[in-house]
């Protein structure tokens, strides 16, 4: 407890007496006096109020209106707020080009830079805002790293667009330039629907990975319950801020920290709902990260365990019907922890930001059977989740599928080799493939790309084109928005001497993701051979040999870990909170 007898805040063992405490402090009080406090408001708790906020997509613009709102809620708790912004890199913007190399990279930088400016700045809390795909685990991975109390908010989802009498998204434009390639879709029908698919402010509207990892934020209990609902358009969603303002000071009171709500069980609980509702194979990716920060092993072997055994429940794009708008008018996440709990596939004894158990949360919830957006257990989409893992001799150390809405779960058939995203896109544009190839893109990977880029520019060319009996594999990444047989964080990646880097034009690749299998048919002998013949090429450079991209190929780990680039928890010698 930090709390004085009267009332007043202790900071005797709060970072901030590091900064306001003490006639040594005169120097670094004055600073804060220039910004308008009082002796008052310096006396109380400092709360770090971090959001992406820029003007680089829809996703951020909505961010800054809510991070003055939590602001408000701090204040109104007894605190002192301090907003500060960091980068975004906006996956929509960013694809289909060496921009995406930056994509994941910005994941760490989002991380690092919360931490720094917490640590810089001896503040006792944070509340972090967060729109695009990457700032979200970033903005929760900086949380359990510092272990200062503190609260998530997602920004909200884009509202859909109406094209052609339906609800559109902007991976219907994606999809819209691959059908245009074939033919299918006229240049001015092209051009018409790429102005109506974003209407306003918000993240990408369907399941994709920053919708999934808002879930996520629910459902591993550092969001307030049903927070991630409200579209970013919506003025309501300034409510869940500034009670999240008031929640954080509330867990500062009774020192519940993010260690003490993300457990091993609540990462498990995660990974069931991104498999509940078909959510991005990025949160393969995301959760081990995020566990890493927490001293927490939690690899992709586990995510895909969980995934394997957890029905898919949640009817939402691309895989299903539904705009991510429609999951919060049908329940959010309450409605849908609600059938998972009732069905044993959740733990309910989970701490979250409430300062209440996920069980407690949902007291009062009653599954909605009126709504058909959230099915109940009962009567899944699937028995087994959205997104499987796959393992074999092309993957030794995994890789993942999202199979949510797909038919086309096994295939075998030649490899199509391609060094690089690029040549593959512009031979899907050339129709430059058979069907029934598997096209293989490779040093795509975190440390090959460097960046470990998303392909969504390419599958939704295939996709758009109406061709099914195809599978592309990589040892990058996909968007949430990617649909068809699409494998991704195929690890060793090709860099490291992964068997992907083996693979020959012709040699035939079997896929089964019902059994979890993916396998490159070909000697053994001949792969040593081949193998051997690599060693001894020189080692292959990218482009990108100083700066940002350079130091993270330098430090990054395998994706089944989740890329991260530093040793995490485990090594700690110290936690911030407690200097």
């Amino acid at each position: 407890m930090h709390r004085k007898p009267d009332g007043s805040w202790d900071k005797s063992r709060l970072p901030s007496r590091h900064t306001t405490e003490g006639p040594s402090r005169a120097p670094h009080r004055s600073y804060l006096y220039a910004m308008g406090l009082g002796s008052r408001e310096i006396a109380q708790p400092f709360v770090g109020v971090a959001s992406c906020w820029n003007e680089s997509a829809p996703c951020n613009t909505a961010l800054m209106r809510q991070a003055h709102a939590a602001a408000e809620g701090v204040k109104a708790a007894g605190g002192t707020p301090r907003e500060f912004c960091t980068i975004t890199v906006t996956d929509g913007i960013a694809m289909g080009h060496e921009g995406m190399r930056s994509s994941l990279v910005s994941r760490e930088v989002i991380a690092d830079s919360v931490e720094l400016s917490i640590r810089g700045h001896a503040y006792d809390a944070l509340i972090g805002v967060a729109g695009c795909d990457k700032s979200l685990p970033g903005m929760m991975m900086a949380m359990l790293r510092l272990n200062v109390p503190s609260a998530f908010i997602y920004g909200g989802s884009i509202l859909p667009g109406r094209w052609g009498g339906r609800d559109v998204t902007v991976q219907d434009v994606f999809e819209g330039v691959g059908k245009h390639s074939a033919g299918e879709m006229s240049l001015e029908d092209l051009c018409d629907l790429e102005q109506h698919a974003c209407p306003g402010d918000g993240a990408c509207g369907g399941q994709y990975t920053a919708n999934t990892m808002a879930c996520v934020s629910e459902a591993i209990g550092l969001a307030l319950p049903l927070s991630s609902a409200l579209p970013a358009a919506y003025l309501d969603r300034d409510q869940y801020a500034i009670a999240s303002g008031k929640a954080v000071m509330a867990l500062l009171e009774r020192n519940i920290r993010p260690r003490d709500i993300c457990t091993r069980e609540a990462f498990e609980n995660a990974a069931v709902v991104v498999a509940a509702t078909g959510g991005s194979t990025n949160g393969g990716l995301h959760l081990p990260a995020m566990a890493h920060e927490a001293g927490i092993r939690f690899t992709l072997r586990d995510v895909a365990e969980i995934m394997r055994k957890t029905p898919y429940l949640a009817d939402l794009m691309p895989g299903g019907r539904y705009p991510a708008k429609k999951m919060g008018e049908a329940g959010g996440m309450p409605m849908l922890l609600r059938t998972l709990l009732d069905a044993g596939l959740i733990h309910g004894d989970c701490m979250t930001v409430t300062g209440r158990t996920i069980a407690e949360n949902l007291e009062g919830v009653v599954f909605d059977e009126s709504q058909d957006v959230i099915r109940p257990v009962s009567n899944p989409l699937s028995t087994t989740g959205g997104v499987v893992g796959l393992w074999g001799s092309l993957a030794p150390e995994g890789s993942i599928v999202k199979v949510a809405g797909l038919k086309h779960t096994k295939h075998r058939g030649p490899a199509r080799v391609f060094d690089g995203e690029e040549a593959c896109f512009a031979a899907v544009e050339a129709r430059d493939y058979k069907e029934g190839d598997v096209l293989v893109i490779r040093y795509e990977g975190p440390k090959g790309g460097p960046g470990m880029r998303e392909m969504l520019s390419t599958t939704a060319a295939i996709y758009g084109q109406g061709v099914e009996n195809i599978a592309l594999i990589t040892d990058g990444r996909f968007s949430g928005a990617t649909r068809g047989l699409c494998i991704g964080h195929v690890g060793p990646e090709a860099a490291a001497g992964g068997p992907i880097a083996l693979v020959k034009n012709g040699d035939i690749i079997a896929i089964d993701a019902d059994a979890g299998t993916i396998e490159l048919e070909v000697d053994p002998i001949e792969l040593e051979h081949r193998a051997h013949l690599l060693a001894q090429e020189p080692p292959r450079r990218t482009n990108y040999n100083s700066g940002a991209l350079w130091k993270f190929a330098q430090g990054v780990g395998p994706a089944y870990l989740g890329a991260t680039t530093h040793p995490g928890a485990e090594f700690e010698t110290h936690v911030y909170a407690d200097l």
